[in-house]
C-alpha cells in the first residue's frame, strides 16, 4: 500500500479557521524555504478568504503574496481553494472573469486547484475545472461533505464520477465541520477507490473531535492524501496536527516518511506566530465542540459567528442561533454549510433569532438563493418559506452563470481610465470586489492593526433593528 501524503494548511485554511485569515505574507516567507524541504504533497497557501482579507484588512496584494510564495516553494506544489464559479468571492462571476482568474492564478504560481461548489452543483465547477486543466494544472474536484436526509454515499460517489469525467486528477472530500465518522470515512474512501481512478484527499476540521480517528479509518480504506496543520495552528476549527499524524502513522503501512525533527523546527516558528496573533484567537474556535454534530457549523464559521454576536451585543443568544441554523438549512433544501451557503444560512439564522420573528427580515443573498441564482439545492426548498421570501418570482433552472454578461473587459477599461488598474491582475481584483478594490489599488488602504477584540458588556445586550453581519470578510447589511 502506498504511503499517505500530507497537504499542509498552515498558510491558508489553518489561519483562516483560527486567526480570522489575518496572517501576513511577511510572517509566511521566513519559514517557506524550510516548509519546502518537508516533502508535503502540497502546501495550501491561497484562495478561500485570503484574497478578500488581503485587500480588505491587510493592505496586501494577494497576487504579490502568491508570487512571493511561489519563489520560495521550488519543490512543493502550491495549492489554492477555488469556490467554483464564485472564485474567491461570495457570488457567481461571469465565465470570462472565471477564465481570466484561473489563467492568471496558474501563471502567478498556483499548481493545484481544489475546486468546489457549495451545493455540489457540478455546473458551477465545470468552467473553472476545464480552464485549469487547459493550463496544465492539477485539478482536484471536490465533494462538499455533509449529513442530511437527502445526502447519500451513492450521491457522493456519483459526483466523484462526474468530476472524473471532467478529467480531474484527484477528488477531495471536504468535511468543513468535522462531521465524517470513522465508518463513513472508510466507506466513502473505499467506494471512491473502487469506482474511480482518482487520487483521494480527505480534508476535515477537528471541531467535533472525531477527525484523527476518521483519518486513520480513511488510511485503512486507501486514502492517498490527508490535510493537516502544523500543531500551533491545529485542532479546534482547524485540521489535525501534522506532527501527531506523522507519528501516528509511523511503522504502519501508511507511514508518511516525513521527518519529525524537521517538522519541530517549523512548529517552533509557528509557536511565535501564534503568540503574535493571540488576540485573534477565540477559546471556542480553539476547542472541541461536539455540538457541531447537531448544528453542522463549519470550522471557519464558528469564530465569525461569535464575533458577530459580540458586535451586536447579543452573545447570550449564541445557543439560540446554533439551534436555528439546522431549521434554516432544512427550509433551504439542506445545502452543505460551506462558503457562501454557510454565510447565507448563518446570517438568516442570526436575523431570525435577533429579530424575534422567522424570515421577517431576509438578506438579498437569501432571496437570490431562493430564486436559484446560486445553483440547484440538494432538495426542494420549503414552498411556504419560498413564497414568503420571493412571492411569485420565477425560479431559474439553468446554470446561473449562463445568465451573466461578460464583465472582465468592462472592469479593466474602467479601472484603467480611473488610473488604478495597471494589469490583468488588478482588473480581476476590481472585478471580484468592486466596492473595496479601488481604495486598495489606489494605495489608500491602511493595514489593520492587531488588537484585542472588544467584548460586549452584559448590561448592553439588546435586540438591534439593523445588523451589519460580516462573515469571512464579506459584510452584509440587514435592516
Amino acid at each position: 500500500m502506498a504511503k499517505v501524503r500530507f497537504t499542509e494548511t498552515a498558510l491558508r485554511d489553518a489561519h483562516q479557521s483560527l486567526l480570522a485569515t489575518r496572517m501576513r505574507t511577511r510572517d509566511m516567507i521566513p519559514i517557506a524555504e524550510e516548509m519546502d524541504k518537508v516533502g508535503y504533497f502540497s502546501v495550501e497557501a491561497w484562495g478561500g478568504a485570503t484574497f478578500d482579507t488581503c485587500i480588505r484588512y491587510l493592505n496586501e496584494d494577494p497576487w504579490e503574496r502568491l508570487r512571493n510564495l511561489k519563489s520560495e516553494f521550488n519543490n512543493t506544489p502550491i495549492q489554492m481553494l477555488l469556490r467554483g464559479q464564485n472564485l474567491v468571492g461570495y457570488k457567481h462571476y461571469p465565465d470570462d472573469v472565471v477564465e481570466k482568474f484561473v489563467e492568471k492564478s496558474y501563471e502567478n504560481g498556483v499548481d493545484i486547484f481544489r475546486v468546489f461548489d457549495a451545493l455540489n452543483d457540478i455546473r458551477n465547477m465545470e468552467k473553472a475545472i476545464k480552464v485549469a486543466k487547459a493550463q496544465g494544472a492539477h485539478v482536484q474536484g471536490t465533494i462538499s461533505y455533509t449529513i442530511s436526509p437527502v445526502h447519500t454515499l451513492d450521491d457522493f460517489v456519483d459526483l466523484a464520477k462526474d468530476l472524473e469525467a471532467l478529467d480531474c486528477d484527484s477528488v477531495a472530500i471536504k468535511d468543513m465541520a468535522g462531521l465524517i465518522t470513522p465508518t463513513a470515512a472508510y466507506d466513502l474512501v473505499s467506494k471512491l477507490k473502487e469506482e474511480t481512478d482518482l487520487l483521494v484527499d480527505l480534508h476535515c476540521h477537528c471541531t467535533s473531535g472525531m477527525t484523527p480517528i476518521s483519518y486513520y479509518a480513511a488510511c485503512q480504506a486507501g486514502v492517498d492524501i490527508l490535510d493537516t496543520a502544523i500543531s500551533p495552528l491545529s485542532w479546534g476549527t482547524s485540521q489535525p496536527p501534522t506532527e501527531s499524524m506523522v507519528a501516528a502513522l509511523q511503522g504502519t503501512p501508511y507511514d508518511t516518511g516525513l521527518d519529525l525533527r524537521q517538522l519541530t523546527h517549523i512548529k517552533e516558528y509557528f509557536d511565535d506566530i501564534k503568540e503574535k496573533y493571540a488576540t485573534l484567537l477565540d477559546p471556542i474556535a480553539e476547542s472541541i465542540d461536539a455540538d457541531v454534530l447537531l448544528y453542522q457549523i463549519p470550522g471557519g464559521m464558528l469564530s465569525n459567528l461569535i464575533s458577530q454576536l459580540k458586535e451586536q451585543n447579543a452573545l447570550d443568544r449564541y445557543d439560540d442561533v446554533l439551534e436555528e441554523m439546522p431549521r434554516v438549512r432544512k427550509d433551504m433544501g439542506y445545502p452543505p454549510l460551506v462558503t457562501p451557503t454557510s454565510q447565507i444560512v448563518g446570517i438568516q439564522a442570526v436575523t431570525n433569532v435577533l429579530g424575534g420573528e422567522r424570515y421577517k427580515t431576509v438578506s438579498n443573498e437569501v432571496k437570490e438563493y431562493m430564486k436559484g441564482n446560486y445553483g440547484k439545492p440538494p432538495a426542494p426548498v420549503d414552498p411556504e418559506i419560498s413564497k414568503r421570501i420571493i412571492g411569485d418570482e420565477e425560479v431559474i433552472t439553468c446554470r446561473p452563470a449562463d445568465l451573466l454578461e461578460p464583465e472582465f473587459d468592462k472592469y479593466k477599461s474602467e479601472g484603467m481610465e480611473e488610473g488604478f488598474v495597471k494589469s490583468d491582475e488588478d482588473a480581476l481584483t476590481y472585478a471580484l470586489y468592486p466596492p473595496i478594490a479601488p481604495k486598495f489599488l489606489k494605495g489608500e488602504a491602511v493595514e489593520e492593526e492587531l488588537k484585542a477584540p472588544s467584548i460586549a458588556d452584559d448590561t448592553e445586550i439588546g435586540i438591534p433593528t439593523q445588523y451589519n453581519v460580516e462573515v469571512d470578510g464579506d459584510v452584509f447589511e440587514v435592516k
